[in-house]
Parts: C-alpha cells; structure tokens; sequence
C-alpha cells in the first residue's frame, strides 16, 4: 500500500473495518461461492429493471395505442441517454475493482467520487440539451400529430429525472464493484415495487394519464437516490464517495473514460441495430416486422441472464487483477466462462426446440406465427457464443484492455452486422435478414473465441514470470 493511502487506512481504520464486515470479501478463497453470490441478486437485479419497461407498458396500453406509440417512441431516446449511464458505470466499476484488488483504497474512493461529479453535470447539459428539440427528434422518429402531444408529455417529464437516472447507473455499479450486488439488487427491487403501485395511482386515479406514468418513475429514481445516499453517508461500503475526493486529474479521468466509451458505444450501437433490423424488415409487411420483433425481444430475454452474471461477477476477475493474483483470475474466468457459456447454450437450444409455442405467447396470428418461428430459430442458431462474447468483454473490461474491449464489443452490433443488415436484404430478401443477424453472432463469436484464448495464454505466461510485463493498471 503507497504513503497515501496507508495514511487513508489509519484515518478510517474504523469505519474500514466496519464496512469490510458488512461487505462479501472479494478475496474469498472459495470462488465458485463468491461468483454465484455476486451474479445471483446482479441477474435478479437487471430482470427487475427490464419488467419494470413492461409493466409500465401494461398500463400506459390501457390508455389506448396513441399512447403506447408515444411511450415507445421515447424508447430510443431513454435508450441512449441510458447507454451514457452505463459507460460511466463500467469504466468507473473497472477502475474501483483494480485498485482496490491492489490495496489503493484511497485511489478507489477518488475514482467513485470523481465518477459521480462528472455524472450529475453530464446530467443536467444533457437534460438541458435535449428539452428544447424534443418535437424535432419526434418529427425525425415519425411521430403523427395526434401522437406528438402525448409523447412531449411523457418525455419532458422523464427528462427532468435523467440526471438522477444516470447517478443511480454509476451508484448501481459502484457498490457492486466493491461487492455488494445485494443492495444495488434490493434498491432496484424498492424502486420498482414503487413504480408499480405509483403508475396504476398516477394514470387513472389523479388522471394524469402518460404524464402520470412518467411521474412515477421520477419518483422512483428519487427514491433509488435516497438509498444509495444513505448507504454511502452511513459509510456502508468499502469504497467512501466524498467531494474531498473528486480529483479531475486527467489520467484518473482517461482511465475511467477509454473502458467507459467502448460500453457506451455499444448501447448506442445496439439501438442503431434494432432500427436498421426493424427498418429492413419493413419492406417485406407488417407481418414480418412483428416476426422479428418477437425474434428480438427473445433474443433480450435471454440475454438478461448471461449479462447480469457478467456484471455481478466482475469484481472478482478485477480484483484479482489488481491484486496480480494472476492464478485466482484464471479459476474464476473458467467459471464465470463456463456459467455463460452454459446459460447461453441452454437457452438457444431450448428457444429453437420450443420455437413454436414460445411464438404464440406473442402473437395468435398464423402468418405471423410461420414467419416468426424461422426468424427465432435462426436469430438462435448461434447464440450460444453470446455467453463467451459477454464473458470476453467483462474480463477486458476488468482489465482495463480498452482496445481489445472495442474490437469484441463493437462487432456484433456494429462493424458485423450494421454492413450485413444493409447487403443481404437487398440481395437474398427475408433470407438475408435472417443471414444478417446469424452471420454477424458468429464472426462476433470467433472473434471473441480468439480474444480469450489470447487473453488466457497471456495470464499463462505471467504465472510462469510473475515478474513479467503484465500490469494490473495496463490498458492495451
């Protein structure tokens, strides 16, 4: 431990000793235990958060179509704004696992305070920015006249919440970088309990009708806030967020920011896909615009899973890292590997063998039916390699490897299939479609397989040489 953050440990022996007993010890040595309780509630978690947009669907639908057009049109743009969330979340979750792996305690509350302070400005602009062109990005999403009334009401509210939105992202990954993905889950937990029982009070008892909706999750997230401030003022975790520890030295900023970007991009990247999926569906009917999007939202259902054990384990492969327990990284990444990888291949077999009765919980139509079946059992050929896609990204992530984090990131969603999406429709039709999305999960597949079995000798050679080049903090 450096000079400073050995002064840090004497200043705070207390608390720190407090809070360690409170919090899942990431130097556990039964790993296997270690992993499946940090995953467990980080799945749990990330479930709730999706049902929350469903049922949030079910009551705003009761107001008639005009009204589920306008919420879901505000999908990509909360999509978006949330895809910055995640960045700072994930570059920051990085940067708090390394260090305190490696005992810089200290270097690890800065990094968190420091994260925080950015968010809550990057907020305010954002919400600042974006209020004033909201019927201008509506017209450019096709909004009718009658839906446009409806969708300003519910975005503009919504708006106000983002700030808050995007600090309980990075307070999310925060606290679970330091290990405590109970309470990130039990916040997420509390916040859509609320929203559940708001939006019904909201929509139809005061009549407030989208406006209600989106009320309801502001105070939510108000809530979700009050949590975290309260565990973080009661210094319930290891790492202590305080404004005497926002530093903006521009290598911790960078740091932060080149793992950060990558995951931003690929949110970002992940909605640009879905419109151009939807987009290339369109010339064939409305028939196989609904197929496909059964087919995607399948494809989301499984992969809530394989992410929120990514983002629950984490820690511990960065932990490690940063603690240059190269041996205790490598056991984890076979299991964490493993888990994905069987979660993944478990759920494609299953949606390719229950193709059909899976596609009639979605729609009663024969001729959606038909055409939704291939869809699914294509877009799941290889879905499997998801779980080794999404173990690769975690693992660079926790690293620190900014470059090869993009490589493995941004083919899927991006360099694959954007040029594929907009190729095999015009040459083979529906076929290609179907080519598109199944060609670009397997070179993002392979590409990912490559990465690992890199990543893995590496780690190999610094057990040999301990004394080698790796270094917990590289970024390469």
């Amino acid at each position: 431990m450096n000079e400073p953050d050995a002064e840090f440990a004497v200043e705070s022996d207390r608390d720190v000793m407090a809070k360690e007993k409170q919090q899942i010890d990431l130097s556990d040595p039964n790993l296997t235990s270690l992993i499946l309780r940090l995953a467990i509630p980080s799945i749990v978690g990330l479930s709730i958060n999706s049902f929350q947009q469903v049922v949030n669907a079910i009551f705003v639908g009761a107001l008639g179509s005009q009204a589920i057009a306008a919420v879901s049109m505000t999908l990509p743009v909360v999509i978006l704004l949330t895809a910055v969330g995640q960045g700072i979340g994930v570059g920051t979750a990085s940067f708090i696992s390394r260090h305190l792996g490696a005992g810089e305690y200290l270097e690890a509350s800065r990094g968190a305070s420091t994260a925080l302070a950015l968010a809550a400005p990057i907020g305010v602009m954002s919400t600042a920015a974006l209020l004033p062109n909201l019927r201008g990005i509506f017209v450019t999403l096709g909004a009718t006249p009658t839906i446009m009334p409806v969708a300003l009401d519910y975005a503009s509210t919504l708006l106000f919440g983002y700030t808050l939105m995007l600090l309980n992202i990075v307070n999310g990954f925060i606290v679970r970088a330091e290990g405590n993905t109970r309470f990130s889950m039990w916040t997420m937990i509390t916040a859509f309990m609320l929203n559940a029982v708001l939006d019904p009070a909201f929509i139809f008892l005061l009549n407030l009708g989208v406006r209600g909706a989106a009320l309801a999750t502001l105070v939510s997230q108000i809530t979700a806030i009050s949590l975290y401030i309260a565990y973080f003022s009661r210094l319930r975790g290891i790492v202590l967020v305080n404004i005497s520890h926002v530093s903006l030295r521009a290598d911790r900023i960078r740091q932060i920011a080149s793992i950060g970007a990558p995951a931003t991009m690929t949110s970002i990247l992940s909605a640009i896909a879905f419109m151009l999926l939807y987009g290339a569906a369109a010339p064939f009917g409305d028939d196989s615009i609904a197929a496909v999007g059964i087919a995607v939202r399948l494809l989301t259902i499984g992969a809530l899973p394989v992410i929120g054990f990514c983002i629950g384990s984490q820690a511990v492969l960065g932990f490690g890292w940063g603690a240059r327990a190269f041996a205790r990284v490598v056991k984890a990444a076979k299991f964490m590997l493993s888990m994905t990888v069987a979660l993944a291949v478990a759920y494609s077999a299953a949606v390719v063998i229950f193709a059909k009765p899976l596609v009639r919980l979605f729609s009663d139509s024969e001729k959606v039916t038909e055409i939704a079946v291939s869809t699914c059992i294509v877009f799941h050929l290889f879905f499997g390699l998801f779980g080794v896609e999404s173990f690769v990204a975690a693992m660079l992530q926790s690293f620190g490897r900014a470059r090869l984090s993009v490589i493995v990131c941004w083919a899927r969603q991006g360099y694959l299939f954007i040029p594929a999406v907009l190729l095999f429709p015009v040459v083979w039709g529906f076929n290609g479609l179907l080519a598109s999305q199944a060609i670009a999960e397997l070179g993002a597949g392979m590409i990912a397989l490559f990465v690992m079995f890199h990543q893995f000798a590496e780690l190999r050679r610094a057990l040999r040489h301990p004394q080698g080049s790796m270094h917990p903090h590289d970024q390469t």
